[in-house]
């Protein structure tokens, strides 16, 4: 693998590691990007090498076009990522990035003979259960403003900053698209354990929505709840590193 920060528009590597023995691919929640996990690294193992993914229309792929279903985007993310699994990797996703990274999974199991040695899902409800709430990807412009809001995960500051949201509202109401258009296909369990984090005040997703995730493996199956709303992964940083770090070590060592 090279050595620069960005091995291909789909993934990037803040900091190259080719002495780690796991890579591990994060896929970022809605409206996000791969500059979420920046600096995931240096709270990681030494032995591992992080690598954020980056979906069209956002961060260095901002003037392509985002993709609004998940069964176009699993097929080419799969592809792209084939030439970076050449060593043990994991996967982690956050709320929308769960279900990305699940799906992906499940296709190269299908189609490449690959499988991730864990699946960490954050904010997510296991795939087999649908969303409660009613889509919102489509609403007019004030009220999808009104549930970026309830959601909590865009800052105020950006919220008000009507050029910004000119160029984050399309990739945001499609990634809402991704989620809301999904419809689960049953499949057999993943052969890899999965580790579940969800949020103790996330209003989003209930517990027993991810202990569900348990029914998608054939191995282990482990669920951590940490303070904090559907954003936990922010407010919660410290501790969810720490878990993931005791864990990864686990796993190369």
């Amino acid at each position: 693998m090279t050595t620069t920060s960005t091995f291909s528009s789909w993934v990037t590597c803040p900091k190259p590691n080719p002495q780690a023995k796991l890579r591990l691919f994060c896929f970022p929640y809605a409206g996000s990007g791969a500059l979420s996990f920046r600096t995931w690294s240096d709270s990681l193992p030494s032995t591992v090498e992080v690598c954020p993914i980056e979906l069209p229309g956002r961060g260095s792929r901002l003037m392509e076009s985002p993709f609004t279903q998940l069964s176009a985007l699993i097929p080419e993310l799969a592809c792209a990522l084939r030439p970076y699994l050449d060593k043990p990797f994991a996967f982690f996703g956050h709320s929308l990035g769960g279900l990305v990274s699940f799906e992906l999974a499940q296709q190269l199991g299908r189609h490449y003979g690959l499988s991730p040695v864990h699946l960490f899902v954050s904010g997510c409800r296991a795939p087999q259960i649908p969303t409660p709430r009613p889509p919102i990807h489509a609403l007019p412009e004030s009220a999808f403003m009104d549930e970026l809001r309830r959601l909590n995960g865009t800052p105020e500051t950006v919220l008000e900053n009507a050029e910004l949201m000119q160029l984050l509202l399309p990739v945001l109401r499609a990634d809402f698209a991704l989620l809301e258009t999904y419809v689960y296909a049953p499949k057999p369990p993943l052969d890899c354990p999965i580790s579940a984090f969800g949020g103790l005040q996330d209003r989003e997703v209930s517990c027993d929505e991810l202990e569900a995730w348990g029914e998608q493996t054939n191995a282990a199956f482990s669920l951590q709840m940490l303070p904090g709303d559907h954003f936990f992964l922010h407010s919660a940083r410290s501790l969810l590193l720490q878990s993931l770090s005791t864990k990864l070590h686990q796993i190369v060592s």
